[in-house]
């Protein structure tokens, strides 16, 4: 599929990026573009990478014609580059808006334009019934690929929603794990909050999956499961054998949920099980519903939304099994200097 094809990274030097990036680089791929606003992790990755089929292109989702620029030429685009932080969102909504929702309408209308087969988005847990900004914004993402994926005859649009990556920069195992090394208390915000668990790995093979079988709208959800805040910090201190380390409640930040959703009951009552993964289908009606017979749906009764909640939940030798299967945890363990997945 991807035989001397050119595939787009927006956000490329970031967690999703970089692992994408690892995976293509072993494939019979032609080019692999990095597409994203900082110049110092790009020229990072140029010289920790050394690899001709690597491109650099400096620019912004924000910005249309540095978009267009990168996308002349392009076969596939995984859209990873987004405003992810919760709190950062919470304080700057409109910052989220602007990468999250305009930026997205900017690679999708250069895709369209240039002719790209498929685009692949990046979503979020979030998204599903959204408290915060953030989750507002890659909530109406969707909408908006949704949308264009009505209207794109030559390129398949469609996306991957993930719950938490494991120590992806920026989220919670990093600081855990600095925490420990520094002598400080591991601190959680509520011992009873439940997150569904991944790894950059089964993140890179959604992504693969969703470029293999998409259709236009589509979402794709990988069966996840979950572990508790509490469980998941006594795990690392399992892992990294300090059983005794101190845990310290400090109470759930700006627009944090108890629990997340990666399907609503809506979804759910018309998702395809495909197995590994879930796929929610669009809705392709149009606005002239005299054309359609209106019936209830009968599933939608007794649905269930896919919660971190109500899925499988993970013992603590799950979660320390899922932990040391991470890169960044077996080198921070033997002393090596070790980043979080970048």
């Amino acid at each position: 599929m991807f035989k001397n094809k050119t595939i787009l990274i927006t956000g490329g030097t970031g967690s999703f990026g970089n692992a994408v990036l690892r995976k293509f680089l072993s494939t019979d791929i032609k080019e692999i573009r990095i597409f994203s606003r900082d110049e110092k992790k790009q020229d990072d990755m140029r010289k920790f990478y050394v690899n001709e089929k690597l491109k650099f292109f400096l620019g912004d989702v924000r910005d249309i014609q540095s978009v267009m620029n990168a996308v002349q030429g392009v076969d596939f685009i995984f859209h990873a580059a987004a405003l992810k932080q919760v709190p950062s969102c919470e304080f700057f909504p409109l910052e989220a808006v602007k990468t999250n929702i305009l930026g997205t309408v900017n690679v999708l209308d250069a895709a369209i334009r240039c002719n790209v087969e498929r685009v692949v988005c990046l979503s979020t847990d979030k998204a599903v019934y959204p408290i915060n900004a953030m989750g507002l914004s890659k909530a109406m993402m969707e909408k908006v690929l949704i949308a264009k994926s009505r209207s794109s005859s030559s390129t398949v649009i469609c996306a991957t929603r993930y719950g938490n990556v494991l120590a992806s920069r920026g989220s919670v195992v990093p600081l855990f794990v600095e925490q420990i090394k520094s002598g400080k208390s591991i601190t959680i915000t509520d011992p009873n909050m439940t997150r569904f668990m991944m790894t950059l790995e089964d993140s890179v093979d959604l992504v693969l999956f969703a470029f293999k079988n998409a259709a236009p709208g589509d979402i794709f959800v990988q069966k996840s499961p979950a572990t508790t805040i509490s469980l998941l910090a006594k795990a690392i201190t399992h892992v990294f054998d300090v059983p005794e380390h101190p845990i310290k409640t400090i109470g759930t930040r700006h627009g944090e949920k108890l629990f997340e959703v990666l399907l609503s009951r809506e979804e759910i009552a018309k998702a395809n099980d495909m197995g590994k993964y879930y796929r929610v289908m669009p809705d392709h009606r149009d606005l002239n519903y005299d054309k359609y017979f209106m019936e209830g749906v009968e599933e939608l009764s007794v649905a269930q939304d896919y919660n971190s909640h109500n899925t499988k939940q993970l013992d603590l030798e799950g979660v320390k099994s899922m932990l040391l299967s991470i890169p960044y945890i077996l080198d921070s363990i033997n002393g090596k200097y070790a980043q979080p997945d970048s």
